[in-house]
């Protein structure tokens, strides 16, 4: 039990990728209201080298908020890539419960906003996970190896359902999407390979909130969406995500509000800078 909280409060964290613990179920295509757009290009206007970002992650138990732990969002850009990484890592009053040091790092085309090298090291209690991942793009093969360390990885090769990202480069194509034009209710998909598969996912826009509180940061104006969760061990029947996004041109996220299957979380923004623009949301 104790990892699935964890697990499912540090996804939140990355959870603008909206799929990181929520893969939705299968419908059909044509009983949705599904915006779509090329899964394969995108034109970076939002982030910019040297963008870091902070979020506090709180977790409620018994009607009691525990601030659990926090993870550091980066940028940095390379020749013809950008090196986005996250770490995320539980404070030391919460490590007599359990224990969390998690680094994700993902490398990817400055052209299309595709990953093209992604590394996972995960370390959560007893649960150590070491997956580096080479995605071949033009021909649809990721390159995984995969284990317990660097050291005892296995190469593994999976085919891929088109264009493809991993759980960072998401967060970052998404953040591009114009949602002027959306209609409240409409649905956008992303899709993203992790854990050795395919997730198709599927987000909904619930329009926006003018002022928005954010403990600690005061009010912001927002634009709202709402990931479909799928039944199992992490969320319950019934459950719902929301997220908050600044509505500017940064559109960084803001607070994230989860259940889980023993309990609730809340990502909540602690601090950023080198934002590319100025922080036209904040409500004075």
């Amino acid at each position: 039990m104790k990892r699935y909280i964890q697990l499912s409060g540090l996804a939140l964290l990355t959870i603008f990728s909206f799929a990181f613990v929520a893969p939705m179920e299968t419908k059909n295509p044509n009983e949705e209201n599904i915006r779509q757009y090329d899964p394969c290009l995108m034109e970076n206007n939002v982030f910019t080298d040297g963008e870091e970002i902070v979020y506090k992650l709180y977790y409620n138990w018994n009607f009691v908020w525990l601030s659990a732990g926090e993870v550091r969002f980066k940028v940095k850009e390379l020749d013809g890539q950008y090196h986005l990484s996250a770490v995320g890592r539980t404070y030391k009053s919460y490590e007599w419960f359990f224990k969390v040091r998690d680094y994700y790092d993902t490398y990817i085309n400055k052209n299309t906003l595709l990953p093209e090298t992604s590394v996972v090291k995960l370390n959560e209690g007893k649960y150590k996970l070491y997956d580096k991942i080479n995605f071949d793009q033009e021909n649809n093969v990721a390159v995984s190896h995969r284990g317990k360390s660097e050291h005892d990885a296995v190469r593994r090769e999976y085919p891929l359902d088109g264009c493809m990202h991993d759980i960072l480069s998401i967060v970052y194509f998404s953040r591009n999407i114009d949602f002027e034009n959306f209609d409240k209710g409409e649905k956008f998909p992303v899709k993203i390979f992790m854990n050795k598969k395919t997730y198709p996912l599927s987000v909904r826009y619930k329009g926006k909130e003018a002022q928005k509180r954010v403990k600690g940061k005061g009010k912001f104006k927002t634009i709202k969406f709402s990931p479909e969760l799928i039944t199992g061990e992490v969320f319950n029947e019934g459950d719902e995500m929301n997220i908050w996004v600044s509505d500017d041109k940064n559109r960084i996220p803001l607070l994230i509000e989860s259940p889980v299957s023993v309990g609730s979380v809340k990502a909540i923004l602690k601090s950023y800078k080198g934002l590319k623009y100025d922080m036209e949301a904040k409500v004075n």
